[in-house]
């Protein structure tokens, strides 16, 4: 991932206050994730089915969440590596290309909730249909990579923004819906009352504790100028705590609002089975007695989902450079995440129809907590470990009770993937196919998930140097440079040509030969080659021959080579012709739409060459 505003913001400063407010920001980035459309989908599916009863499961989640995020920044500042980085360098590198699938499954899974969620949002504004909704979420791309350019603090501001207008609009909604505060009480209870009560609490889970936040937030973290000491991290763990604490909390009353809403005006009225944000959208004006509670709910969805986008991107470009230390353009990455969300949405929304809209939203989030346990396990291990950790490995107590909490997590997962496989096979017309395809891929899925868990206890851990995209730098040994005994010079006769000829002479030496290359582009020349007569190969052919006079004049030993097609096709096709040994050339500042329709001749022909290129500007 490129990050231009790493280790940028400055936190030392005398004031506790203004320290302290340094570090508060990657946790606000984070926490958009916890308050998407796909928390609101089953948020909704929760209060209206089952009231206030599953309020424990998402104060239970948001302590979770709490827990393992500060775990994420723990290990992001004490190694200076988020999670995938530092899976890369302790598991073999077939496991993390492992890892990086279910990783990107998750994102995908989270961008599916985001565009549903903006689709449905830009429909209950606007009246738009979702298809189209679906097909605008993909030019929020540039509005991301405009926001990643704009630097960190800049992010962060906007990101605080959204959440303000989600967590006000909520506010708003609960006071017209009037809640009974002696019934939510009932709800801290803990209880399971039946089987879609566990998939809802599971959707809730995976809602909430979001395993492509934990890589972001362990990245996110090195944002902050601190120092490396022992001094230095104790005082960025504890401030992360905080940000993590006040951010994540800003979440859990806005999706607790939010089923409490359901609760208090669906489940109150009778209406169970309001799964869907659209029904759940017209049904509030009746139900409240007023336009202003829908309104509000579709500008806090909009809002939510655009939040939310920006996580995703960070995330899909920190998960693919961490383990397979690749990087690609980021608004490539950003296309490929979304392209992947998109094509489920469409195709659900064409043959099924909106209505299902709201159950794919659920089925999202359960698909994220399914993948929780391969990104939380491995961190526990790490940030419990004191070889890795040393001092600032976590206490005794916080690891018995990460522990648990995992276990409990997972054991549920395990539960309802059961139910869920009995249920089909049962009522399948032809289970033969279950069973020789889901069920050999879930028990295989079981079998990685307990070798991640019980792997640290039976291996030593030998932490490999990790190369960056780009490489390590290699032992530098000075050799005597050879001079460039042939330099080919490409021309195209604007005022630049003047400067690459003085800078290409100077590069030389008495013995260089230097050839002066044009390509004539014209159609007759395209088709006829060195047959062409058109006048404008007749006349830079004489050109080209005049500026090789000139040259000549002066003692130096020049050709010329004129020959036809594209540039960036023919161009590295005379250069290995001639055998040269640097090709300069000259950059032009093109506009938008030369470079849209012709592209940037400099880049292709340097991809296509095996020699130095050296630009004139």
């Amino acid at each position: 991932m490129e990050k231009p505003y790493f280790s940028t913001v400055k936190t030392e400063y005398k004031s506790t206050w203004k320290r302290m407010l340094s570090f508060l920001g990657p946790a606000y980035l984070v926490s958009v994730g916890y308050m998407d459309p796909g928390n609101w989908a089953t948020d909704i599916a929760a209060g209206s089915r089952f009231g206030y009863t599953l309020i424990w499961v998402i104060i239970m989640s948001n302590i979770t969440a709490i827990l393992v995020q500060s775990h994420a920044s723990r290990l992001g500042i004490v190694t200076g590596k988020d999670i995938a980085q530092f899976s890369r360098s302790y598991y073999k590198r077939w496991l993390n290309f492992i890892y990086w699938i279910f990783a990107e499954i998750a994102i995908a899974a989270t961008d599916l909730a985001e565009i549903l969620g903006m689709a449905i949002g830009l429909k209950l504004l606007f009246g738009l249909d979702m298809l189209i909704g679906v097909s605008l979420s993909l030019f929020d791309t540039f509005i991301i990579m405009y926001l990643v350019k704009r630097g960190m603090r800049s992010m962060e501001a906007i990101i605080i923004a959204l959440i303000s207008v989600i967590g006000v609009s909520f506010a708003i909604e609960l006071f017209l819906s009037k809640p009974s505060f002696a019934e939510i009480s009932t709800g801290f209870i803990p209880s399971i009352p039946d089987s879609q009560a566990l998939y809802i609490a599971i959707g809730i889970i995976g809602a909430t504790v979001m395993p492509h936040n934990l890589y972001l937030h362990s990245s996110l973290v090195q944002t902050r100028k601190f120092s490396k000491d022992d001094a230095g991290k104790k005082k960025s763990i504890k401030y992360n705590f905080i940000d993590t604490a006040i951010a994540l909390n800003i979440a859990l009353f806005v999706n607790a609002a939010i089923l409490i809403l359901a609760a208090s005006t669906f489940h109150k009225s009778g209406h169970f089975e309001v799964e869907d944000i659209q029904n759940a959208h017209s049904m509030l004006a009746p139900l409240l007695g007023t336009f202003l509670a829908p309104l509000l709910f579709g500008i806090a969805l909009v809002a939510s989902g655009q939040s939310s986008t920006l996580t995703g991107t960070l995330s899909g470009q920190i998960v693919m450079e961490g383990y397979l230390n690749l990087r690609i353009t980021p608004w490539l990455r950003r296309l490929i995440t979304r392209l992947l969300a998109v094509i489920p949405a469409f195709i659900v929304i064409l043959i099924a129809g909106e209505s299902k809209s709201g159950a794919l939203l659920i089925l999202s989030q359960v698909i994220l907590s399914l993948q929780l346990g391969f990104a939380v396990m491995p961190l526990l291990h790490w940030v419990s470990s004191e070889k890795i950790m040393g001092k600032f490995r976590i206490g005794i107590i916080t690891q018995i009770v990460s522990w648990l909490i995992m276990t409990v997590i997972i054991v549920l997962n395990l539960k309802m993937v059961f139910d869920f496989l009995v249920g089909w096979i049962n009522t399948s017309e032809n289970p033969a196919w279950i069973v020789l395809t889901i069920v050999p891929l879930a028990a295989g899925a079981f079998m990685l998930l307990l070798y991640t868990i019980f792997e640290p206890f039976i291996s030593r851990y030998r932490p490999r140097e990790l190369a960056t995209p780009h490489g390590i730098a290699s032992q530098l040994v000075i050799t005597s440079p050879k001079p460039f005994m042939k330099i080919g010079l490409g021309l195209d006769f604007s005022p630049s040509d003047i400067k690459a000829i003085n800078q290409a002479l100077s590069l030389g030496n008495p013995e260089t030969e230097y050839f002066l290359i044009h390509i004539v582009e014209t159609a007759q020349a395209r088709i006829m080659h060195a047959e062409a007569q058109d006048d404008e190969t007749a006349k830079d052919r004489s050109a080209l021959q005049k500026y090789a006079d000139i040259i000549r004049d002066s003692n130096y030993k020049v050709s010329t080579h004129v020959d036809f097609g594209d540039v960036d096709d023919t161009l590295p096709i005379v250069a290995k012709k001639l055998e040269l040994n640097l090709l300069v050339l000259s950059s032009h500042r093109k506009g938008f739409f030369h470079r849209l329709f012709k592209g940037t001749t400099i880049n292709k022909v340097q991809m296509k060459v095996d020699i130095p290129v050296f630009i004139v500007k």
